[in-house]
């Protein structure tokens, strides 16, 4: 069957960078929990399957004891901790019409690509953001709280919360990242924390261009990101409170795995008559993408998640 005319069913190669760049640079702007994820050695080879063992030496005591001239110590033996990772798929596509009818780069693709731009990072963020908020290490402000439904009204994010927060981490020898501990706060949160005497606003202590994407400010050695992907659970507190989370973290928390750097969403133009007779008219063609990822801890005490209510 001879090929349909006025289909653009090869991409050329610039055409394909083109889709590509228009895509991330609506995506990059959104990846705000993905930017701390450890990526070094996360990467599962093609054709290795989709699972991924990360193995941990465990910390050795301190060895207090004197030695024994002449007498060989018992020695120890090695342990290891080892966390099981496994990838999924995302992705999503939109059918355009055959208004699409110009070969090439078409402002309707360009646009429908800037919005899935959007949401391929809202959608890996968020994927990363789940993981990070399931973990164990947990700090109530509502004094004497042991689970979410203690924590009422009231009991908002302050300066002194942000110095128990510092203790805790440093108490549980938790490395700091650059220039301080990691926190990601919902502009509610925010507006009770910002207003703090000590506040630090991010010209007055990073060169801007070792500003994180997002950063809002710095307060007792926490550099705050703010962002709407910040965990809420609506209803879940105290008489129906409202619980935010404030999630902090230090160096190494979590990693981020893919497969063969697939963890960067592709972007999949079908052009107009690329189904054959499925598109018998040509009045069909898609445009999506897809990635390959997940999420994994890799140091419990290194994720410490605040809850607490807001004031407005």
């Amino acid at each position: 069957m001879p090929q349909l005319p006025n289909s653009y069913a090869k991409q050329p190669t610039q055409q394909k960078q083109f889709y590509d760049r228009t895509l991330l640079s609506r995506l990059l702007p959104e990846l705000v929990f993905m930017q701390f994820g450890q990526t070094d050695k996360r990467t599962i080879p093609k054709k290795e399957g989709d699972t991924i063992n990360l193995r941990r030496m465990n910390k050795f005591p301190p060895a207090t004891t004197p030695l024994v001239s002449g007498v060989t110590p018992a020695g120890r033996n090695l342990s290891f901790e080892e966390i099981t990772a496994t990838v999924k798929q995302y992705g999503d596509y939109a059918i355009l019409t055959d208004l699409i009818e110009l070969m090439g780069i078409d402002p309707i693709v360009t646009e429908t690509l800037e919005a899935q731009g959007e949401q391929a990072g809202e959608t890996l963020d968020m994927v990363v953001r789940n993981e990070v908020c399931k973990g164990t290490n947990v700090l109530y402000l509502t004094p004497g709280a042991v689970d979410r439904s203690d924590v009422a009204d009231g009991d908002t994010l302050t300066g002194t919360a942000v110095r128990r927060v510092r203790q805790s981490m440093a108490r549980n020898n938790v490395k700091a990242l650059s220039g301080g501990y990691v926190a990601f706060i919902h502009p509610d949160a925010a507006y009770d924390l910002t207003g703090d005497p000590d506040w630090a606003k991010p010209n007055t202590y990073a060169d801007p261009k070792n500003i994180f994407n997002g950063e809002i400010g710095k307060l007792w050695g926490v550099r705050f990101i703010e962002t709407t992907m910040a965990p809420i659970w609506p209803g879940e507190g105290a008489g129906g409170a409202d619980v935010y989370g404030t999630v902090v973290i230090g160096k190494d928390a979590y990693g981020i795995v893919d497969v063969a750097g697939k963890s960067k969403p592709e972007t999949i133009v079908k052009p107009l008559g690329s189904a054959g007779v499925a598109d018998a008219l040509n009045q069909r063609s898609s445009v999506g993408w897809k990635a390959l990822m997940t999420a994994v801890r890799l140091q419990e005490l290194a994720i410490l998640r605040v809850e607490h209510t807001v004031s407005i």
